[in-house]
């Protein structure tokens, strides 16, 4: 049996976890908005969500900056995904009963997106 303390915790956690998983989408949506208005108008590239100033990498080669930034993309949607599971598993997970395969496969899902993140970043660096 759970104490009021735990699932007060565990609420919060949760609560916590939303408030980032909106953060992340709103970051994932603010550079995908952006990355489309650059297609239309390159001028708007000193502009970009976060003060990315990618300009001088646009008028050198669009190919590495559309690369670029499909990796800054790429990272931030899979954060958003991350947290999402993570959401997915606190709403659904028993806490009478914590373990399933529910809780296994979503646990799964997160060590996932955790290990592409992790690899992801730490690329080397040239």
């Amino acid at each position: 049996m759970m104490s009021k303390t735990n699932n007060f915790v565990f609420w919060g956690l949760y609560i916590v976890a939303w408030l980032i998983f909106v953060g992340l989408c709103v970051e994932a949506g603010g550079l995908l908005v952006n990355f489309f208005f650059t297609l239309y108008k390159p001028e708007l590239i000193q502009n970009l969500y976060q003060k990315l100033d990618l300009t001088e990498m646009y008028n050198n080669g669009k190919l590495v900056f559309f690369g670029v930034y499909g990796f800054i993309l790429t990272i931030s949607i899979l954060k958003a995904c991350l947290f999402y599971t993570v959401i997915r598993l606190m709403h659904t997970m028993d806490l009478s009963r914590p373990f399933s395969t529910f809780v296994a496969r979503q646990i799964s899902k997160i060590s996932y997106y955790t290990f592409q993140l992790g690899y992801l970043v730490t690329l080397p660096k040239n």
